[in-house]
């Protein structure tokens, strides 16, 4: 435990792999599956390949995480003997999620907890937490952690790519992208997070190929007025997509002090259906 007793959380949507989880002593509150007949607990009795298995047969619902599985989760952390709490949640602008964790934080007694709306989704929203944990394993004070970790929301970007808007729009989380709806099928957008967390279309793309190419150009863009950035490389069911994009876009990417890399939680893999692929960038 850290001197100043401070635990780091994230949702299961943030996307921190479990790994890094494990290395920094994280906690994580995960959100559910709803099928018709069964609900399931993201990550950690359904993976992704079997929400993507299951697609053609049923597409299910998300929810999040109960105010007792919140209060729970604080409940460990302060019997585990910590004192405070910095939490890092998905965009409140694509989830409720934010807004349930803080509402509890709000009255649970016996903790000093700080909710953070990361605007964002996935790894970009995740690498946010696994640099405060890093800034925290390094000695940073509690007031300092906060105003960092704050300040760096507008720092963190990510650039996908989904095989078909179909999940996204069935799952109502098409944000600003609808207004291509109904163009060709080939145009594949490249997706991100606006300012208020909301997905928006940063570029239209003909083709699979095209988009990937143009994917990695947006996120070297992004990257490239800063010294030093952590980077990500996620997919959906599409291993060897991402695997490509790591050969090409690393390289270029000398200064990379924090990488991870795997497949998506179940619950974005749910709005995202399979073979999406995407770069996440944090600049430090």
């Amino acid at each position: 435990m850290n001197k100043d007793k401070i635990a780091i959380l994230v949702d299961s949507c943030v996307d921190v792999p479990p790994h890094i989880v494990k290395e920094y002593n994280m906690y994580v509150i995960p959100l559910r599956i709803l099928y018709k007949d069964k609900e399931y607990i993201d990550g950690v009795n359904i993976t992704a390949e079997e929400v993507y298995s299951r697609l053609d047969t049923e597409i299910p619902s998300t929810s999040l995480p109960s105010a007792g599985d919140i209060n729970d989760i604080f409940k460990k952390i302060k019997n585990d003997g910590y004192e405070k709490v910095l939490a890092f949640c998905l965009s409140s602008g694509l989830s409720g999620t934010y807004n349930a964790i803080r509402l509890q934080a709000n009255d649970f007694e016996g903790l000093d907890i700080v909710v953070i709306d990361t605007k964002n989704i996935a790894i970009a929203a995740g690498l946010n937490a696994i640099q405060a944990a890093q800034n925290l394993k390094e000695g940073m004070d509690w007031d300092s952690l906060v105003k960092l970790s704050s300040q760096n929301i507008v720092n963190s970007k990510v650039f996908f790519s989904v095989d078909t808007l179909e999940y996204l729009q069935k799952g109502g989380r098409i944000g600003l992208v609808s207004s291509i709806l109904g163009s060709s099928i080939s145009l594949k957008p490249i997706i991100s997070c606006n300012e208020d967390g909301i997905y928006y279309t940063v570029a239209k793309v003909i083709g699979r190929r095209r988009s990937i190419s143009k994917m990695i150009d947006l996120a070297l863009d992004f990257a490239k007025d800063s010294t030093d950035y952590n980077v990500s490389i996620v997919h959906g069911g599409a291993e060897d997509e991402a695997n490509k994009i790591k050969e090409r876009i690393m390289p270029l990417l000398p200064n990379c002090r924090i990488f991870t890399d795997g497949q998506i939680s179940p619950v974005l893999g749910v709005h995202t259906g399979p073979g999406t692929v995407g770069i996440a960038i944090q600049k430090l």
